[in-house]
């Protein structure tokens, strides 16, 4: 339970209770992001199910205020700064790492999180009005599962929390999670297209940058839930 209370605080703004926690409980959080997902996928669903018997933009709109809220735009935040990165450094590997440090956001950055939102919000509406709505739940569980994946098969970019949660968990635990999302993707076939996305963002950041960070895990979780809406709307 002190390791699930870990992970809702790493990924959500949810109000919760300070624990008294070792470095072993901070990196084997790692183990219970795709349960944070579930939370968010709970507030993005229900958010969106609420709202779209009055508009379908209007329940679009509501469950994207969910999404960005109970994350604190986190995972936005690391999409923006690869994307400063990756547009500033080009080739050069050791000016990307550079970009990556500085705090502050460049216009490559906050281009990529407008059309991040507006592609979520388009998303949703085509999500919510074809249905099933129940998909949403889902689709943050799925891309929680991607750093789990990247953490194990890619090279950590700094010393600290990203190595223990390296040493934190195996591949066992992707299968365990993979299982039940393996399942809801039966019912809805477009939830593959997130489990592609994974792969895809693990060969780029590989490519470009070298090896896995929290902006590159952000940045991950942001794109795969664009590809399982996007899957999901194709796929109707």
């Amino acid at each position: 339970m002190k390791r699930l209370i870990l992970a809702l605080q790493f990924m959500t703004c949810l109000p919760l209770p300070a624990v008294a926690a070792s470095e072993a409980d901070f990196a084997g959080a790692i183990r219970w992001f795709p349960a944070a997902g579930l939370v968010v996928g709970a507030v993005v669903a229900g958010a969106g199910r609420i709202a779209v018997g009055i508009d379908p933009w209007a329940g679009a709109l509501l469950a994207l205020i969910g999404w960005v809220a109970v994350t604190g735009a986190l995972h936005l935040d690391g999409l923006g700064d690869i994307a400063d990165a990756s547009g500033a450094a080009h080739a050069n590997r050791a000016r990307l790492s550079a970009v990556l440090a500085d705090p502050h956001i460049g216009s490559f950055g906050v281009v990529a999180i407008v059309l991040q939102l507006l592609a979520k919000l388009v998303l949703l509406r085509l999500v919510l009005v074809a249905g099933p709505w129940w998909v949403l739940i889902v689709v943050p569980v799925l891309a929680r599962i991607g750093p789990l994946v990247w953490t194990l098969s890619l090279p950590p970019l700094h010393e600290g929390l990203g190595t223990r949660f390296r040493g934190a968990i195996g591949w066992g635990h992707v299968v365990a999670w993979s299982l039940p999302v393996a399942g809801a993707a039966i019912l809805a076939p477009g939830l593959g297209a997130g489990a592609l996305a994974i792969v895809l963002w693990r060969l780029w950041l590989r490519s470009r940058i070298g090896g896995i960070s929290g902006d590159g895990h952000g940045a991950g979780i942001e794109l795969v839930e664009s590809a399982c809406l996007l899957g999901l709307v194709l796929a109707r």
